[in-house]
């Protein structure tokens, strides 16, 4: 078996391995993200728990309107002194029996047993201000989880194209491995030939280090890109797991954005337009504290004491319950010296509203402006692309001129490793300004409030 034969062995080897951890690879498209985030985000899902929480505070407002009802049962062994009965930790105090003359140690039993039912079925408007509220801040919490949401969702996007751009850049800087090796081993012949002085061939080696280091410096930067989207998208794979599955961004442009949609549909929007909600309901709340409450209650009450009317003792009486008595009435209450407290603090909220409707001003003027800057970025972005696919493709053109010049003994290595390097530039900058593009595109989108306007340009 020859030395050439071997080597295609191994070259075969090599390749259908590669293909083997190719095909193992996971594949991840930008759309797939956004659910990913939302779904295997721990973080996210902290956020929605919080929010389903905060539901349960307009049940428990709700549940307001139900009766209080306590009942109790209690049974004691006490003196025969217990004219007071015994404190007990409890919701009765039951008596052993009528006052004795004198001072009689004899236990005897006591028993006692109650309920009380407590009804607020009127509040004069204090309930319905209580659950607008809690709905209010149940609507905060949605839109604080909305918020969050869209926030990771945009830096998982950001990400991507990050790492797409870095893949880009590992293709390039491998070219320029070849590129550089393809002139090494050219020096090599010509230093054979004595066509071109051994200088050559150690400057050539020390660009082809040179190389391989950039390749190195990029593909750490690559492997920390794909360990942050695992991270905010949840994927419980290793970074090299990952494929990133669109790839053909940073050879075309986006089309035209939408920056016409105001700015109702931002999370970011909703969340201080909401935020202005919960106080116009505490208010409202503070408002009608100062108002009367009616209160309709009921009991029933029994006991039974080892000890009679006369002072003889039953201690058979005492464990049942003989005594019994109910009731039945209405309260209403009015808390007349709340007004002054109850002003100040009519106060406090209408400021706090002034306060929270100047900041949703603030926020419109700064969604305003920044759509305005996106736009703008994005469409100098576009035409600077336009360039940078001008110059990569000159200095394309240049450097195979400039490799046939250095094969004729027309220019140096000086000469032709900076026709290289003005090659490797351009085709780094071409993939900077596709980059910037996108970008410039996602920041329109965040700008609107919806994703949407990025994805919906992916082909």
């Amino acid at each position: 078996m020859n030395a050439s034969y071997k080597r295609m062995i191994i070259l075969s080897s090599a390749v259908l391995f590669s293909l083997s951890a190719y095909g193992q690879r996971k594949p991840l498209h930008i759309k797939d993200i956004l659910t990913l985030v939302q779904s295997s985000q721990p973080q996210m899902k902290a956020y929605e728990e919080q929010a389903k929480s905060s539901q349960y505070n307009v049940r428990l407002a709700k549940n307001t309107l139900l009766p209080d009802v306590n009942i109790g049962y209690q049974a004691g062994y006490a003196t025969y002194n217990n004219i007071t009965g015994m404190s007990y930790p409890g919701l009765i105090l039951p008596i052993s029996g009528p006052p004795s003359a004198g001072n009689i140690y004899d236990p005897v039993p006591g028993t006692a047993a109650g309920a009380m039912v407590k009804w607020n079925p009127l509040t004069f408007g204090q309930r319905s201000a209580a659950i607008e509220k809690a709905t209010a801040q149940y609507k905060l919490a949605n839109s604080t989880y909305n918020d969050a949401l869209f926030r990771q969702q945009y830096a998982a996007l950001s990400v991507y194209l990050d790492a797409v751009y870095l893949q880009k850049l590992m293709q390039t800087y491998q070219s320029n491995i070849d590129r550089t090796d393809a002139g090494l081993q050219q020096s090599l012949v010509f230093t054979r030939e004595g066509l071109r002085p051994g200088i050559d061939t150690t400057q050539f080696q020390s660009a082809l280090a040179q190389a391989k280091t950039d390749l190195l410096i990029v593909q750490r930067q690559y492997y920390a890109q794909l360990a942050e989207l695992t991270r905010i998208t949840g994927l419980p794979d290793l970074p090299d797991q990952v494929l990133l599955a669109d790839t053909t961004l940073l050879n075309q442009l986006p089309q035209m954005a939408d920056t016409i949609a105001g700015p109702a549909a931002n999370p970011v929007y909703q969340y201080y337009q909401v935020k202005k909600e919960v106080t116009q309901t505490s208010l409202k709340e503070v408002t009608r504290i100062w108002r009367p409450k009616l209160d309709l209650w009921a009991n029933a009450y029994a006991r039974g004491s080892g000890v009679n009317a006369s002072g003889a003792i039953d201690k058979a009486d005492g464990w049942s319950l003989s005594r019994k008595n109910y009731g039945a009435g209405v309260q209403i209450s009015f808390p007349i010296l709340q007004f002054s407290e109850v002003q100040l603090k009519k106060k406090q909220y209408s400021a706090m509203l002034k306060a929270d409707e100047a900041q949703l001003d603030q926020v419109t003027l700064n969604l305003q402006k920044q759509k305005e800057t996106a736009r703008y970025n994005y469409d100098q972005n576009i035409l600077i692309t336009k360039q940078a696919v001008v110059q990569s493709q000159a200095a394309r053109f240049a450097f195979e001129g400039l490799k046939l010049s250095y094969a004729s003994g027309l220019v140096d290595f000086t000469r032709l490793i900076q026709g290289q390097y003005d090659l490797l530039k351009a085709e780094t900058g071409e993939a900077g300004a596709f980059l910037q593009a996108w970008h410039s595109l996602l920041d329109i989108a965040v700008a609107n409030g919806q994703l949407a306007t990025f994805t919906d340009n992916l082909k």
